[in-house]
């Protein structure tokens, strides 16, 4: 991997970390979900027709992306109303990177060699064990937990595929998130109706969730078109790192001498996959 796309998957990272702590940090979760949406929508809307418009060949993986991309809105949601950041966000995201490469490898024909699977395997579980460093561990999360992590494997390696069929990845991108944005709307005042009270502020930091998920995973589909999926996913989901620093700053959740040592575990697999 060159060092310009390993630097914009870390990057990608960080903000994917932040927009999971907004969503996590929000009042009702639901409704943040569905204000950062709203915000997509705005702006994939806006960019449409300054964009080409995907080759045919990547529309059947736009179209079911964007059909996950709504089931993993849903068990997100699901995933944090009991579960900490520090403990939903490695279970949902270490499941992942093992499940890529396991379907880049059956789909795409991308054979991992032992240091790229070493590294995943360092990645994987060093994000895993991050969720249970401490003795108080609550298993009433784990279900939608691993749920939404089968449902980020499985849209990664559609999303992998499809953007190498697309001609343009900004274009595949920009169509995927429109679809799936669109959507959330409708679902919230089908199961909720009426909306929540939310200040200027909480609406504000909502939006701009939304706004930099975009950005963090469409440099995750961009990189997607140079490196082996197994290898950006598990990069990407280094993220976990940068959320168990942002639970312990902004959310108050506990950092132990065991969640230390597992980040360390996640930056040698990352250093494996980077080289």
């Amino acid at each position: 991997m060159t060092s310009y796309v390993l630097g914009l998957v870390m990057c990608a990272a960080i903000l994917h970390a932040g927009w999971n702590a907004v969503l996590r940090g929000g009042g009702d979760r639901l409704w943040s979900m569905t204000l950062m949406m709203v915000a997509i929508t705005v702006v994939t809307a806006f960019a449409l027709p300054f964009l080409p418009w995907p080759n045919a060949a990547s529309w059947p993986y736009i179209i079911a992306s964007a059909v996950i991309h709504v089931g993993y809105n849903l068990s997100l949601v699901r995933t944090y109303r009991s579960g900490d950041l520090g403990q939903s966000y490695p279970v949902s995201r270490g499941s992942s990177p093992v499940l890529v490469a396991l379907g880049a490898a059956v789909f795409a024909h991308e054979i991992p060699n032992v240091a790229v699977w070493v590294g995943i395997g360092l990645v994987a579980t060093g994000i895993v064990s991050l969720a249970f460093g401490s003795k108080k561990v609550r298993a009433d999360f784990l279900p939608a937990a691993f749920t939404t992590g089968v449902l980020i494997g499985t849209y990664t390696v559609v999303d992998g595929i499809g953007v190498r069929l697309s001609d343009n990845s900004t274009a595949y991108t920009n169509t995927m998130f429109l679809l799936w944005s669109i959507t959330m709307p409708a679902i919230f005042y089908a199961l909720r109706g009426k909306p929540p009270t939310y200040t200027r502020t909480q609406t504000a930091i909502a939006l701009m969730g939304g706004l930099v998920s975009i950005l963090a995973y469409g440099i995750v589909i961009w990189a997607m078109q140079f490196d082996a999926m197994g290898v950006v996913s598990a990069l990407r989901e280094t993220s976990v790192v940068w959320a168990a620093l942002i639970g312990r700053m902004f959310l108050q959740e506990k950092l132990s001498a065991r969640r230390i040592a597992s980040c360390g575990a996640i930056a040698v697999g990352a250093a494996c996959l980077a080289f």
